[in-house]
């Protein structure tokens, strides 16, 4: 009913052991978003159903940082009840948890809630996807604006709490070459109050409308090469990830299929290091890149 791995997590500077877990819950309430389908792994789970896999995750947690994910948001309360949040934290400080990492819409966020994270360290993923609100909402449909982002991040780090941002490279209805721009534009309003930025690569989910556009061959996910480019072209002093899921797939990010997985590769390791030195890639494929970024806004009316 959950899943659970364990995986590399940068933890005060240093790569470390974490363990990640998917808790199966109602879900997300909003499930209007134009690239996503994890709502469709939900389920009308109640509270008993609930702390049975709270309890068989904890049997198996045995690092510093613990990942919780729900397919939604921690802090609804139609996903995660006050009552198991503060049983599941309770139990993390019994088994020495340090670190808690989750995710949540903005909407849910307040000071009542975060009351019963003390003593813990908490990072919470909000799904911003970009600070421009015509982006977010003409072509992702998000239902949220830049200001309630900003409200909640503000909430978080009055509590001493950190916030990472996801950024969404490549949304639909954008090209490549706006796609870049857009990431780096959004880090620049959003570095003041954020402690992590992950930069969240387009991946073609079932049921959605990216699908329905890239079946049409109207939409194609992200370069891998994009990535590299709007890493190295970062210089504000904060925390970049990139985990490209379905990297080298067709569905996923991808470049030509030769050096898709030494470029994946790449983007994970700097991750946890933060050495930029690990993106001087190279690859034939870099040119049809650069010419794609170059000429596809030619066939297309610029949104942004």
């Amino acid at each position: 009913m959950f899943r659970l791995w364990r995986e590399f997590e940068r933890f005060r500077g240093k790569k470390e052991n974490c363990m990640t877990v998917i808790l199966t819950t109602r879900g997300c309430r909003w499930r209007k978003c134009t690239m996503c389908s994890y709502w469709l792994e939900s389920r009308d789970v109640n509270d008993e159903m609930l702390k049975k896999q709270i309890d068989l995750v904890f049997e198996r947690v045995d690092t510093k940082l613990l990942k919780i994910f729900t397919s939604g948001s921690f802090f609804d309360e139609n996903e995660i009840s006050t009552e198991l949040r503060r049983y599941l934290v309770e139990k993390a400080k019994k088994l020495g948890v340090e670190k808690i990492i989750v995710e949540s819409r903005p909407e849910f966020i307040d000071e009542e809630k975060l009351e019963d994270f003390e003593g813990l360290e908490l990072e919470v993923g909000i799904g911003l996807e970009t600070a421009n609100d015509l982006v977010r909402e003409i072509c992702i449909n998000k239902g949220f604006s830049f200001f309630d982002f900003f409200s909640a991040a503000e909430i978080l780090k009055r509590r001493g709490f950190r916030v990472k941002c996801y950024l969404l490279l490549k949304p639909p209805f954008i090209s490549e070459r706006e796609a870049i721009l857009d990431i780096l534009e959004s880090v620049d309003k959003v570095s003041k109050v954020v402690d992590v930025i992950s930069i969240n690569m387009m991946n073609v989910q079932r049921g959605t409308l990216v699908e329905k556009l890239w079946k049409r061959n109207l939409y194609r996910p992200p370069w891998l090469w994009s990535a590299v480019e709007v890493i190295k072209k970062i210089k504000k002093d904060v925390e970049i990830i990139c985990d490209p899921v379905a990297g080298g797939k067709i569905r996923g990010p991808h470049n030509c299929g030769k050096c898709d997985r030494e470029v994946v590769n790449a983007l994970k390791l700097f991750s946890v290091t933060q050495d930029k030195t690990l993106l001087d890639l190279n690859c034939e494929c870099r040119i049809l890149w650069n010419k794609s970024v170059e000429i596809e806004d030619f066939a297309r009316i610029p949104l942004i």
